[in-house]
């Protein structure tokens, strides 16, 4: 199947019962600007652009919100275990981007997709998430072209700076995508 267009993807989500369980369960918290973001919709895309019949294991479902009034570790904390009740069997990681920022060294965020933006690689930096109607909304700040196109590339946050650069590469070494999906190209790691 191609995709060629963010409808695609929604599409491919909406059609993905599982996906959808995830999404309605991770709603029912009510948290502000929450999403589902990162390997979640990376890999349904890649798994659908690599044929696969069989969805890949996702590490963890990040989700994602940004609540400046309480930024406590403990807070996310209590949230994933609310998840853990819904669904056990999911490994669930909960994170308030209003205090991220200080986990990564960056400025803060000022919203969940500000967050999202500054991921390290515009093929993970994608987020979806059900709205008040439950409607499927997607945000991709730097674009669908480099996920569908199976192409890694680092986001302008991680090609500005060394120590950034390095973070990406790491990351990418660690991440071993390629070995997973074969069709997906690297750019941006020094082969060194």
């Amino acid at each position: 199947m191609l995709i060629k267009s963010e409808e695609d993807i929604l599409w491919l989500i909406r059609e993905d019962k599982w996906m959808m369980e995830l999404l309605k369960c991770a709603k029912s918290l009510n948290l502000p600007d929450w999403w589902i973001c990162a390997g979640f919709v990376r890999s349904k895309i890649w798994d659908v652009l690599h044929g696969f019949d069989v969805r890949t294991t996702i590490p963890d479902i990040d989700v994602i919100y940004y609540d400046r009034t309480n930024s406590e570790k403990s807070t996310e904390k209590k949230h994933e275990e609310a998840l853990k009740r819904l669904l056990p069997a999911i490994p669930w990681s909960v994170k308030n981007q209003a205090r991220m920022h200080s986990v990564s060294n960056s400025p803060p965020y000022t919203s969940s997709i500000n967050a999202i933006s500054r991921f390290p690689e515009t093929a993970t930096a994608l987020g979806v998430k059900l709205d008040d109607r439950e409607n499927l909304v997607l945000t991709a700040p730097h674009g669908i072209v480099d996920v569908v196109n199976l192409r890694v590339t680092p986001t302008p946050t991680f090609h500005e700076k060394k120590e950034q650069i390095k973070i990406y590469e790491e990351r990418i070494r660690k991440k071993n995508w390629q070995a997973v999906w074969n069709k997906v190209e690297i750019i941006g790691v020094d082969s060194n």
